[in-house]
C-alpha cells in the first residue's frame, strides 16, 4: 500500500455536467465553445448513465445523461432541469489511500466507500459535497497509461 502524502490531490481530471440530453449539449461545445475533440456517447448501464467526454487541451468535460428509471441524475435534473455541474474529478495515485484518507479525516465516502470502475476504466470513488465545500467530488485513481 502506498504511504500518505500530504499533496494526495492530483490534476484536475474533468468536470462532471448533467444534462438532459448529450446531443444538445454537445452542440453548444462543438458550436458555440469551437470544442473539436468530441467523443463518442456511450452507455454506463451499472451507473444509469450515458456518458461523453469532450476534450480540452487542459482537462475534459463529461456529459451525462440519465440512463433507466433509477439514474442517479434524475433527481438532480428535476431540480436543475437544464442540467448544470455535477461533480469534479481529480485523479489520485491511489484510491485506496485516497479513501482511507477521507474517512480518517471523517469525511463521507458514497457508496459505502466501495471503488467502483468509472468511464475511464479506473476505479472512482465520490465524496459527498457536505465535506467538500457544497461540491460533489470524484476522486479517481490515475489511469496507468498517463504516467
Amino acid at each position: 500500500m502506498a504511504a500518505y502524502t500530504a499533496r494526495m490531490i492530483g490534476k484536475l481530471n474533468h468536470v462532471g455536467v448533467a444534462t438532459p440530453s448529450i446531443d444538445k449539449a454537445v452542440e453548444v461545445y462543438r458550436d458555440l465553445l469551437g470544442a473539436t475533440q468530441i467523443g463518442e456517447k456511450f452507455i454506463m448501464e451499472e451507473q444509469g448513465v450515458w456518458v461523453c467526454f469532450v476534450g480540452l487541451p487542459n482537462s475534459q468535460i463529461e456529459l451525462i445523461e440519465p440512463w433507466g428509471d433509477k439514474s442517479p441524475l434524475i433527481n438532480f435534473l428535476e431540480k436543475n432541469p437544464a442540467g448544470g455541474q455535477h461533480h469534479i474529478c481529480f485523479e489520485v495515485s491511489d484510491i485506496i489511500v485516497a479513501r482511507d484518507d477521507m474517512v480518517a479525516k471523517g469525511a463521507t465516502v458514497l457508496n459505502g466507500g466501495v471503488p467502483r470502475i468509472g468511464a475511464h476504466k479506473v476505479p472512482v470513488i465520490f465524496v459527498h459535497p457536505k465535506n467538500m465545500g457544497g461540491v460533489l467530488v470524484e476522486l479517481m485513481e490515475t489511469p496507468k497509461e498517463a504516467h
